[in-house]
């Protein structure tokens, strides 16, 4: 009995001692990568462990689209950059709109919405500022729109699965009116 208990002993030291290792391991990169392109889960601690203010981030959201962010990724280096995707407020597994925030001399990050072609572009001046707002198709000729602009020093571009109405609606509600306009 003295022997059995002993190897148990040995045993759950053993797995104790390789759970510390492997929690070691995983925390190595994290630590000599700090500001690298991650996860987050939520973006408030996006601000809080990269220290990036403003995070820009809707008022308005229409029903089509899902509260919180399916995805909040963000780094620091090579340069700032946010990412938020939001899934399809009735189907947990499509992506309908995504939001991205880099320093204002980096395009945005790869996205899983692209336009596959582009049909108009005009510039939309609204609050005070000159967006880029493009309408096309995605995937299966579905209708797509694409609004991007220059906010402080970050440039910033929502990609939505609709018309543009709901999505000048979203970037309207991100942003307040400068003043004197």
């Amino acid at each position: 009995m003295k022997r059995t208990l002993g190897g148990l002993l040995v045993f759950v030291t053993m797995i104790t001692v390789l759970l510390g290792m492997l929690q070691v391991l995983n925390w190595i990169p994290a630590a000599v990568q700090e500001g690298a392109f991650r996860k987050y889960p939520s973006i408030d601690e996006v601000r809080a462990h990269l220290k990036i203010d403003p995070v820009y981030t809707p008022v308005y959201y229409p029903r089509s689209v899902q509260w919180p962010p399916a995805l909040v990724a963000a780094q620091t280096s090579p340069y700032t950059a946010v990412l938020t995707e939001f899934m399809k407020s009735d189907d947990r597994n499509e992506t309908v709109l995504i939001i991205t925030q880099t320093a204002r001399s980096h395009p945005p990050l790869a996205l899983r919405i692209r336009l596959t072609e582009v049909r108009e572009t005009v510039q939309y001046p609204f609050k005070g500022r000159v967006a880029v707002l493009e309408v096309g198709v995605c995937r299966k000729e579905e209708q797509c729109s694409r609004m991007t602009w220059d906010e402080g020093t970050f440039r910033l571009s929502l990609v939505m699965r609709s018309s543009p109405v709901e999505l000048v609606r979203i970037a309207e509600s991100m942003v307040a009116q400068q003043p004197g306009r």
